[in-house]
């Protein structure tokens, strides 16, 4: 048995390592390190509560939108307040953006650039990947940046700016749209689409999304030749790679739901457990510590009851990332939870037949992309200027709140306590709070600590890139995971 310590990351979100034991050529098992306190829950003690809608943005330059939903529907609900539903539709908008930016920067930038690796300089799909998607200089970039810079302006004209805007209220946008912008928020949406459909997917959106099969997923990819759309060249090298083999972690998925569809959701909230979907029980959350550095606790607590005091140091911790437990089992999260949970056949059959794994986590996040895409598309056309945008309310003196959303990488929650007007308790689990979450006490691994058993490791490997394969598929977000 040896020791190897692969990080920091590239191309990551904040900081990570992660520490392997190798035996006979495969990691035996890993211990996920998130090296970073940053302290935002002890930050909003004693803070007025609208203050949240200030700090909790500043988490992360990549989601801030995904935690100022959270913290806006924290207060809502401690205001009593429903959202305008001109509001609604803009949020959801603003939210969409976000999380599309989000999953197209994670496939071209994070993602596809491992393929360029010299490590696979023997493989005859190799420089025709390097000269794609080789990070910065591929020609990918030349093309996806600019697009991704113009669909940004949807947050201009919704947010205002992007990060950390100002614009998402409890009771809904500061930001009304007249029917010009109306008008442009449409141009910009249809001119994205048009990016995807001629170089991300090389198809019609609509397409895509009604792919149902893992059969019908492989008679799409060989319709054409390979480097045909970058969604298809990504499925060729997956298949050359086995990458639907590499990274399976457990069976329980979750979603909180996401945007607030008329009635319910667009993609639903619940649990996929084993090949089906059941109700969620908020109640059954709790957060275990016995493997962190912070200080001791009886018992994992509920979020509403959590505490996120440092520890001295002296404990058996490993990580600065708490592990959260639904019903004391590890969850995963990310648009494949999503899509598991809400039905959609495709990432359905890919799991049913492979487990959650490197392969379907991608799919599920570019398949994500077009599903949402076609759904903003509804949304701009049912949004009705002149109509308000935002109500109001004041916050109880004495009064508590949950705000839970669905960020691109996956389950996203804001737990509020207001005691005498200010804010005596703020804690926060993030997604990849749920993903890369350490053992717990009773030694179960989280979800990405558990992917990363049976990885292969060549000889020679330093940073081996079934690792590196196995956490991007995850898209991580560390600096939302200590916040």
């Amino acid at each position: 048995m040896s020791r190897l310590v692969v990080g920091p990351f590239n191309r990551v979100e904040g900081d990570l390592e992660v520490k392997l034991d190798l035996s006979g050529g495969a990691v035996r098992s890993a211990e996920v390190v998130s090296p970073l306190y940053r302290g935002f829950e002890q930050i909003l003690r004693g803070k007025p509560p609208e203050d949240a809608l200030v700090y909790a943005p500043r988490i992360c330059g990549i989601c801030s939108v995904s935690q100022s939903i959270a913290a806006a529907r924290a207060l809502a609900e401690v205001q009593g307040l429903s959202v305008a539903e001109n509001g609604r539709i803009a949020i959801d908008l603003i939210h969409a953006a976000e999380n599309v930016a989000d999953h197209l920067t994670h496939f071209y930038l994070f993602f596809m650039p491992d393929f360029a690796r010299e490590s696979y300089a023997g493989e005859p799909w190799h420089q025709a990947a390097a000269t794609r998607f080789r990070a910065l200089s591929g020609t990918a970039a030349e093309e996806v940046l600019p697009a991704r810079a113009q669909w940004m302006h949807v947050m201009g004209l919704l947010a205002g700016h992007w990060p950390h805007t100002l614009g998402i209220r409890p009771g809904g946008s500061t930001r009304a749209v007249t029917a010009n912008e109306q008008a442009r928020l449409a141009g910009i949406v249809g001119a994205f689409r048009r990016f995807l459909e001629r170089t991300l997917f090389s198809d019609a959106l609509e397409r895509v999304a009604a792919l149902a099969t893992i059969d019908e997923l492989a008679a799409w990819r060989e319709e054409k030749p390979a480097t045909t759309g970058d969604f298809r060249h990504f499925l060729a090298i997956s298949e050359a790679l086995g990458l639907g083999r590499l990274g399976r972690a457990g069976s329980l998925f979750m979603s909180y739901g996401a945007y607030h569809a008329a009635g319910g959701h667009l993609f639903r909230r619940g649990l996929w457990r084993a090949g089906r979907q059941v109700p969620l029980d908020l109640s059954l959350i709790a957060e275990d510590t016995e493997n962190a550095w912070y200080a001791p606790a009886e018992r994992p607590l509920p979020p509403a009851l959590g505490e996120t005091v440092p520890g001295d140091g002296t404990g058996k911790g490993y990580s600065w990332c708490k592990a959260p437990r639904l019903a004391g089992e590890a969850v995963e999260v990310g648009a494949i939870a999503r899509q598991l949970v809400n039905g959609h056949p495709l990432i359905s059959d890919l799991v049913g037949s492979g487990g959650g794994n490197v392969h379907a986590r991608v799919v599920a996040r570019v398949l994500e992309i077009a599903l949402v895409v076609i759904a903003m598309e509804r949304w701009i056309h049912d949004l009705r200027p002149g109509e308000s945008f935002c109500d109001h309310g004041a916050t109880a003196a004495d009064s508590q709140g949950t705000g839970l959303t669905e960020a691109a990488r996956g389950s996203l929650g804001h737990w509020l306590a207001v005691r005498n007007g200010r804010i005596a308790n703020y804690q926060i689990i993030a997604p990849t709070t749920w993903n890369f979450s350490p053992r717990d006490r009773d030694g179960k691994p989280g979800p990405l600590e558990l992917a990363l058993e049976g990885a292969p490791v060549r000889q020679g490997e330093t940073e081996p890139v079934a690792v590196q394969h196995i956490v991007r598929s995850f898209d991580p977000c560390m600096v939302c995971t200590v916040h």
